[in-house]
């Protein structure tokens, strides 16, 4: 049995804790009979705070837990003693999120290396304890201020893949087979149309401890920047990865007409994908034979001037080393 282990979009319910109340209290010890006000503060309200884990890689862990509560502070009491704040509520998440508040869709912030803790409800603030309110003409306050409440919002946090190398192309490209060989991932392989309907995402490691990271997006198909085909859902993945690389299959109708498809849908989508580094692997070069593909290689250089290219198969692995040094001098 296979477990659908990645998770992109979730929404949950966070709760700040309340501020504790001041306490109302008079000092009274032996040989000072009139001591006066000596109420302590409330302590605060715990935060709910979200903060970036390098290990996680998917919101998995918010299917089976949506809802997170700060803890509230504890009351003030005599000898001017505050309570203690309330524990802070962590919630993990993935390098990518992006945090909205669901009612209003508004993006409150977005989780990356640059910034990787949000305090996104702060907690109440302590009730003030009586000893504030002593005054000329009231030596003996009998009264002190409770906590203010904690704050509760829903949120919806959506995940962009971040990834070196994003695999791009239609359905049934080649794409999660390449991923399978060049990495240790175990994306679902089958010869059909949208197998892949959530990122797959694995680590590249080559000769002298070099790695990178490459994702595989599900397939794209005309009309995808309109939604189509779960467009929008698909073409998101894409945004976060450092370069591109289009998946073309030997054996597509026209190699130049599916480019520039690809271009233009994510064109549509996002104009700034287009002025990311990219190159192209013509997949399935076992389905050829060598005269065969000469013919094609000829094409391919008067039809893709200019652009990275490379040739290969992921089941009898020819060009696959070329493949991987060739990402790694474009990234690098």
């Amino acid at each position: 049995m296979i477990v659908d282990n990645f998770v992109d979009y979730v929404k949950i319910s966070v709760k700040s804790g309340s501020g504790g109340k001041g306490s109302t209290h008079l000092r009274r010890e032996k040989y000072i009979p009139k001591g006066g006000p000596d109420g302590g503060d409330g302590g605060r309200g715990g935060h709910v705070i979200i903060r970036a884990n390098p290990q996680l890689w998917t919101l998995f862990t918010f299917k089976f837990k949506k809802h997170f509560k700060a803890g509230n502070g504890g009351d003030g009491s005599g000898s001017r003693k505050s309570g203690p704040k309330g524990k802070d509520v962590i919630v993990e998440v993935p390098y990518g999120t992006i945090i909205k508040d669901s009612i209003s869709e508004k993006v409150i912030e977005e989780i990356n290396k640059d910034n990787t803790e949000l305090i996104v409800l702060q907690g109440g603030l302590g009730g003030r304890g009586n000893y504030h309110f002593k005054s000329s003409t009231n030596q003996t306050p009998r009264y002190s201020q409770k906590g203010i409440p904690g704050k509760e919002i829903n949120l919806t946090l959506e995940l962009k893949v971040l990834a070196d190398v994003g695999l791009v192309g239609f359905p049934n490209a080649g794409k999660s087979t390449l991923l399978s060989v060049v990495t240790s991932a175990k994306p679902k392989i089958a010869n059909y149309e949208f197998t892949t309907l959530k990122p797959n995402l694995g680590i590249v490691s080559m000769t002298d401890y070099r790695t990178f990271v490459m994702a595989d997006i599900p397939g794209i198909i005309e009309g995808a920047s309109e939604g189509k085909g779960l467009g929008h859902y698909f073409l998101r993945h894409i945004e976060r990865n450092s370069i591109l690389l289009y998946v073309i299959p030997v054996d597509a109708k026209d190699l130049k007409k599916e480019f520039e498809i690809l271009n233009n849908e994510l064109k549509k989508y996002n104009p700034e994908l287009i002025d990311k580094d990219f190159a192209i692997f013509f997949s399935k070069s076992d389905l050829m034979d060598k005269e065969l593909l000469s013919e094609l290689e000829a094409i391919i250089k008067k039809d893709f001037k200019k652009i990275p290219y490379f040739i290969g198969s992921s089941i009898n692995m020819n060009g696959i080393k070329s493949l991987k040094e060739g990402l790694w001098k474009i990234l690098n």
